[in-house]
């Protein structure tokens, strides 16, 4: 795609400027959590709302209505957000929702929702998947998302939710799809690899970092019983108490320690989580393409079957019960059939033009969105193990502060 000040989009359905988003306008910020409880019966419904504040910051832009937002949402109802998008963008490469329960789990919370450090970073990754959709050129102009950040009730009533048992059915769908399918797409089989690949190589260093961490996270707390052993010590010896009691507090801090320098790990590990989340849906835009070459394909052979049809009547053997019988239709019949499968040849080269004409304009924009992601991406993850560096050597430095303070420690023994 050609890249220009005044880049767009053009068809029958968007007239967009790429260079513009709602993010550049509107603050939007995820800022709060709350555990709520709905009685029902004898049961008590426990759940997790979100805070979705924004703030307009270009009152000049159109699109937007209201000024200031402060609405509460469930998580069910981003994901009502995400299908929605999912289903009416499907050459749009949609951010994906942060976990529904903790993966590659470091102390074993997996099955904890509510846990507070659990419930903050997956209210920041919901800031994050707002901000991903805001950022979209096309995406962040949709009613539905405007209405979502802005309208509470007229967000719920408007909604269509396709819900978990349509969204199974598509998945299922593109599954069915890709294994049909006849004339595979090299630029979307090469896509469909790559989401595969990267889904691999995240998972296997997420999977090696729990293993890692938790490890550093129990020698860091074995310090506590160093600190607990010399404080002991101390407390017999004379000439040796004062410098023995300080080196059990600075191993008492290498202990107490590891679980902040954990928390913020957590933080970075999360959007390598998203990436890993982000490559299936790469996966699923490539299935939604096999489900419009289908289409394609199966339209294709149902108007080769009424030209061989009409090829049957043509020659007067249009049936085998006609050939065994004897039976001839009559002109006039004949003509009538003819009539038929000429207006079924006909709709059916419509269909076949249509079919190619939405394969195209999804190949299209698909590939532009992927293109998109792409650069967005190296930027990301290069950022994220950046940030990833420098809290190990951070850490690192800290250990090895404490260790050169014990050491000072043990040579101001007098001897």
């Amino acid at each position: 795609m050609a890249e220009s000040s005044d880049r767009r989009i053009e068809d029958k359905e968007y007239d967009v400027d790429l260079t513009d988003c709602l993010l550049h306008h509107m603050d939007i910020s995820v800022s709060e959590s709350e555990k709520r409880t709905t009685p029902a019966l004898n049961i008590r419904d426990c759940y997790t709302v979100y805070l979705v504040e924004t703030r307009i910051t270009d009152n000049s832009w159109e699109i937007i209505e209201h000024g200031l937002g402060q609405i509460w949402r469930r998580y069910s109802e981003f994901e009502q957000l995400r299908h929605y998008l999912c289903s009416t963008y499907p050459w749009a490469v949609i951010p994906p929702l942060p976990e529904k329960k903790h993966s590659f789990p470091v102390l074993g919370n997996s099955n904890d929702t509510f846990d507070p450090d659990f419930i903050d970073r997956r209210r920041a990754a919901l800031e994050t998947f707002l901000h991903r959709i805001a950022s979209h050129p096309v995406i962040s102009k949709d009613s539905m998302f405007l209405m979502f950040l802005q309208e509470e009730e007229g967000w719920r009533n408007s909604i269509k939710d396709i819900g978990y048992v349509q969204l199974a059915e598509d998945k299922f769908k593109c599954l069915s799809a890709g294994v049909r399918v006849k004339n595979i797409d090299p630029e979307f089989e090469q896509i469909r690899k790559y989401s595969r690949a990267v889904q691999g190589s995240l998972s296997n260093l997420l999977r090696i970092r729990s293993r890692a961490a938790l490890r550093i996270y129990n020698i860091h707390k074995l310090s506590s019983g160093y600190g607990k052993v010399f404080s002991e010590w101390s407390a017999i010896e004379k000439e040796m108490g004062d410098s023995l009691q300080r080196i059990g507090h600075f191993f008492d801090s290498i202990a107490s320690g590891s679980e902040t320098f954990l928390e913020e790990e957590e933080h970075i590990i999360d959007q390598l989580k998203e990436y890993l989340h982000f490559a299936s849906s790469l996966e699923d835009l490539c299935g939604k393409r096999d489900v419009l070459q289908l289409d394609l394909e199966q339209n294709r052979e149902s108007l080769k079957s009424k030209r061989s049809e009409k090829e049957k009547i043509l020659q007067g053997k249009s049936s085998l019960v006609s050939r065994l019988l004897g039976s001839i239709d009559s002109e006039e019949t004949k003509n009538m059939r003819l009539s038929s499968v000429d207006q079924k040849i006909h709709e059916g080269q419509e269909s076949i033009f249509q079919n190619e004409e939405v394969l195209k304009d999804f190949k299209f924009k698909a590939v532009a969105d992927v293109e998109s992601f792409q650069k967005r991406k190296v930027a990301d993850l290069t950022e994220t193990l950046e940030d990833y560096i420098k809290l190990q050597i951070k850490m690192a430095r800290k250990g090895l502060q404490t260790w050169s303070n014990i050491k000072d420690c043990i040579n101001s023994i007098p001897t």
